[in-house]
């Protein structure tokens, strides 16, 4: 045999192999994170759900563990579990949705939203942008720990009420960086302001609704008691309930109140792909960047207003990885999550879980080792 026929028949056995070697590699995948979250979830406890996908093949989708310890209900990927900062992501789509119908803008300063500032000078000088991207230097003086109580059942409000009594910043605006909670209880206030209705229903109505995300619920002060995973801190080697209740500041919706699952986000995902939320435009830029001028911080700038972008899985952790990732943790009470995706291998990863453990580790060693990324 030779000529044109003997040629298709070397194409057809390439294909073939190289057909071969990813299912391989994509069964060795399964494999090794089966192994990895068997040393780490247990059936009879806390668990939670895991999900990689890669263009529209999904590379590994597996639940482990209870959402409940006392109804013995499972965790699976329809468990709604508290997403905690990636609730953050949703809030700020929302101020940009606002700023694209031209009911405010990222430069308006603190100010126009908050009159009742003390020290005016202060929020005259602070624009939306500087909440969003975690720069406005405003102190978070809410003393938390110190009437924990009270904080077990304050609002957005709040939460944010005593930042309008700082004397002075720790830095000033843009030109450092320090992660707020209470910035974003305020940016879900100014979402009320300018929409004139709850935030949690703005929300509901211009990215849930778009993106299909039928079981995601935002929190207002009631518990989502029902079909609702809880979450555990192991202490004294037995699990106790660790979120509404036992762990201050979960009332507070706008730093970690959206409730969603596994399946729920993968549409969050889909629907930036196809800008269903907002404009392409919008999504491209708030995955991207932009340094303030007046930086005075060595290490560039790491976060878009919305998102983490960094080279590496980690922002503030250099790595063995080069891909550049894009990303959001959580972490309130006995709740953990990240939600990752990385554009140039088209991969995405979302994980939640209740039992107080962070996998991502897990995640990204498996994934370099067998050179899903580099």
């Amino acid at each position: 045999m030779s000529g044109p026929r003997f040629l298709f028949s070397v194409l057809l056995v390439v294909l073939f192999s190289i057909s071969c070697s990813a299912q391989s590699r994509d069964e060795l995948l399964k494999m090794k994170l089966d192994s990895a979250f068997s040393g780490i979830f247990r059936d009879n406890e806390p668990g939670g759900s895991i999900f990689i996908q890669q263009g529209e093949k999904v590379l590994y989708e597996k639940s482990f563990g209870l959402a409940n310890l006392q109804t013995k209900e499972k965790f699976t990927s329809k468990t709604v579990s508290n997403t905690g900062s990636i609730t953050k992501t949703f809030v700020a789509y929302g101020i940009l949705i606002l700023q694209d119908r031209k009911k405010l803008s990222v430069e308006d300063p603190l100010l126009k939203f908050f009159p009742d500032f003390k020290n005016k000078s202060i929020a005259a000088k602070i624009q939306l942008r500087h909440l969003l991207t975690h720069t406005s230097g405003l102190p978070d003086i809410r003393g938390v720990e110190k009437d924990s109580v009270f904080y077990l059942t304050a609002k957005d409000e709040e939460n944010f009420q005593p930042l309008k009594f700082t004397d002075s910043l720790n830095f000033e605006p843009g030109s450092k960086w320090e992660y707020s909670n209470p910035a974003y209880n305020g940016l879900a206030l100014v979402i009320e302001k300018t929409s004139k209705m709850k935030w949690q229903r703005f929300i509901d109505s211009n990215i849930f609704k778009p993106s299909g995300m039928k079981n995601s619920k935002i929190t207002d002060g009631k518990y989502p008691d029902k079909n609702v995973a809880h979450g555990y801190i192991l202490k004294n080697n037995q699990y106790q309930e660790y979120d509404y209740g036992e762990y201050p500041t979960f009332t507070a919706a706008g730093n970690g109140g959206v409730w969603s699952s596994i399946e729920d986000l993968r549409k969050y995902i889909k629907a930036m792909q196809r800008c269903k939320i907002t404009h392409c435009n919008i999504i491209e830029s708030s995955k991207t960047v932009q340094t303030p001028e007046n930086w005075k911080k060595e290490n560039l700038m790491f976060h878009s207003g919305v998102w983490f972008v960094h080279k590496g899985f980690y922002s503030e952790q250099k790595t063995e990885e080069s891909v550049d990732v894009i990303e959001h943790a959580g972490d309130q009470g006995g709740f953990k999550s990240h939600l990752i995706m990385i554009p140039e291998k088209n991969i995405s990863i979302i994980w939640l879980t209740n039992n107080n453990t962070f996998i991502t580790g897990h995640i990204r060693r498996i994934l370099l080792k067998l050179k899903y990324i580099d």
